[in-house]
C-alpha cells in the first residue's frame, strides 16, 4: 500500500484525463485540491495517505415529486464533489478532518444512535457503518481529510455527497468493492433517515452512486429498476441557481405533496399512486371531486404525466435528441407550477416564480424548471453553450455569483480516484 505524501504527490497525481472526467472543463481548476489534501492528511495524522475518493453532488432533471410515490425520476450526477485523502487502519476507529471543522470521531465498537448526534456528520458517519454491519458487509477504519465543493443549501444533495463517500470508502477496503451503488445508496439513506433525522427519499443518494444520467424507478423501494443512458448533449451548459427564497417554516408545504398525492390513492384502493394505473385514476377522477380537495387530484394527474415525460426525456437523451429532452424538461417546469403547484408557498415567497420568469427573458435559457422540493430554494436551467458565458453574467448580476452554479454531468458516481486512466 503506498503512502502518497507531499514529497511523492506528483508521481501519484491523477492523470489529466480522470480530473477531465470528474470536473469536465473545471479540471485545471480541480486538480490542486489533490495535494492541499495529500499535505494535509500527513500533517494532521503524522503520515500519508494511500487513496482518494470522490463522490459527486446531483441534480433532479425531470420527476419532481415523483418518488414518494413510487414513481420515476431522471437524475444525474455532476461535477461537484466531495473529495477525500484516505488511508485505512486496523483500529476500527474512523477519524475525519475538514478545514475549519473539529475533527470527527466514530469508534466502530459504539455505533448506537444517541439524540444529541441528530443533524450531524457523526450521525452520518455511524449510520452507514450500522447499515452495513447489519446487512452482514464489513466497515472499517480510517482516517480522512475532506474538502468539499458541493455546495450547501443549492439543491444537489451535500449530505448525500458525504454519505456516499463513506459508504465508498468502506466497500474499496473492506468489501473488495463488491458491493452495488444501490445497496451503497440504501445505507447512505439509512444513515439520513434514521441517524441524522432527515425523512428522504433513495433518489438523491442512488443518483450519486450511479454516475452519469439515470431514470430510476421507485416501483419497489427495496429494489429500484435503473436505466441509464449516455449524455452526448455537449453544445449545453447546466446552471442551477439559488433564488434566496426562505427554506423555514414550509415543513407543511412539503409534506402536503406526497400526502394529497396518497389520499388519492387511498381512494381507490391503494397506499401510494403507483398502486393505481393512470387509466383507472382518470376513469375516477371525475366522481373524486366531491371528496378530494381539486388541488389533490391535479398533482395526482402531474405525477402520471411526469412520469411519462422522465421515459420520454430518458429516450431523448438515448437518442441524441436535444430538442425533444429540452422540451420535456420545460414540460416538467411547466407542470409543477400548474399542477403540482409548488413554485411558492401560501406564506408568499415568491422566489422561485420569480426566477423562473426572469430566466424565461435571458437569451440563450434554453429550458427551465423548478429543481427539487420547491416552495423557495433553487431552480435548474439548460442553456446554449455558445451563449453560456453571457448567460452566465446575467445571473451572476442578478442572483450573485454565490448562488449560480455551472454544472456538468459526470458519468463516474462515488468511486475511488484512479491514478491513472482506467481502460
Amino acid at each position: 500500500m503506498a503512502t502518497i505524501s507531499t514529497d511523492n504527490f506528483e508521481k501519484n497525481a491523477p492523470a489529466a484525463g480522470v480530473l477531465r472526467a470528474l470536473y469536465g472543463d473545471k479540471a485545471e481548476k480541480h486538480a490542486p485540491r489533490f495535494g492541499k489534501l495529500a499535505a494535509r492528511h500527513a500533517e494532521t495524522f503524522g503520515i500519508g495517505c494511500t487513496d482518494f475518493f470522490s463522490s459527486p453532488g446531483r441534480i433532479e432533471i425531470v420527476g419532481n415529486h415523483t418518488d414518494h410515490n413510487a414513481g420515476k425520476v431522471l437524475a444525474a450526477a455532476i461535477t461537484v464533489d466531495t473529495l477525500a485523502a484516505v488511508r485505512p487502519r486496523e483500529d476500527g476507529l474512523i477519524e475525519v478532518k475538514s478545514e475549519n471543522y473539529p475533527m470527527l470521531r466514530v469508534s466502530l465498537d459504539d455505533l448506537a444512535f444517541r439524540q444529541s448526534e441528530l443533524g450531524t456528520s457523526v450521525a452520518l458517519i455511524k449510520g452507514v457503518a450500522e447499515y452495513f454491519i447489519r446487512a452482514g458487509k464489513r466497515a472499517g477504519g480510517f482516517t480522512a481529510c475532506m474538502d468539499s465543493c458541493v455546495p450547501k443549501g443549492s439543491g444537489v444533495s451535500s449530505s448525500s455527497s458525504f454519505e456516499l463517500i463513506i459508504a465508498e470508502i468502506f466497500n474499496y477496503y473492506y468489501n473488495d468493492g463488491r458491493l452495488s451503488p444501490i445497496f451503497m445508496a440504501k445505507a447512505s439513506q439509512y444513515a439520513e433517515n434514521v441517524y441524522f433525522g432527515k425523512p428522504s427519499g433513495l433518489m438523491d443518494q442512488s443518483a450519486i452512486a450511479l454516475g452519469g444520467v439515470n431514470m430510476i424507478d421507485f416501483r419497489s423501494f427495496d429494489d429500484p429498476e435503473v436505466v441509464g443512458a449516455r449524455w452526448d448533449f455537449d453544445d449545453l451548459d447546466i446552471y442551477v441557481v439559488a433564488t434566496g427564497g426562505d427554506h423555514s417554516d414550509l415543513t407543511d408545504d412539503y409534506a402536503a405533496i406526497p400526502a394529497e398525492m396518497k389520499a388519492v390513492a387511498e381512494a381507490l384502493g391503494g397506499k401510494v399512486l403507483r398502486d393505481i394505473p393512470a387509466d383507472k385514476f382518470y376513469a375516477a377522477e371525475d366522481g373524486l371531486r366531491g371528496t378530494l380537495p381539486p388541488r389533490a387530484l391535479l398533482r395526482a394527474e402531474h405525477f402520471y404525466e411526469e412520469n411519462l415525460r422522465v421515459e420520454r426525456a430518458l429516450k431523448a437523451v438515448g437518442d441524441g435528441d436535444e430538442q425533444a429532452f429540452l422540451k420535456e424538461v420545460n414540460a416538467s417546469g411547466e407542470s409543477s407550477a400548474v399542477k403540482l403547484q409548488n413554485l411558492y408557498s401560501e406564506r408568499g415567497d415568491r422566489s422561485i416564480e420569480e426566477a423562473l420568469e426572469k430566466a424565461s427573458h435571458i437569451d440563450g435559457v434554453l429550458a427551465k424548471r423548478v429543481h427539487g422540493g420547491g416552495f423557495a430554494g433553487t431552480i435548474l436551467l439548460f442553456v446554449a453553450k455558445d451563449r453560456s458565458d453571457a448567460v452566465n453574467e446575467v445571473l451572476n448580476a442578478e442572483f450573485g455569483a454565490d448562488n449560480v452554479f455551472r454544472l456538468f454531468i459526470r458519468e463516474s458516481g462515488a468511486c475511488r480516484v484512479p491514478f491513472t486512466e482506467e481502460k
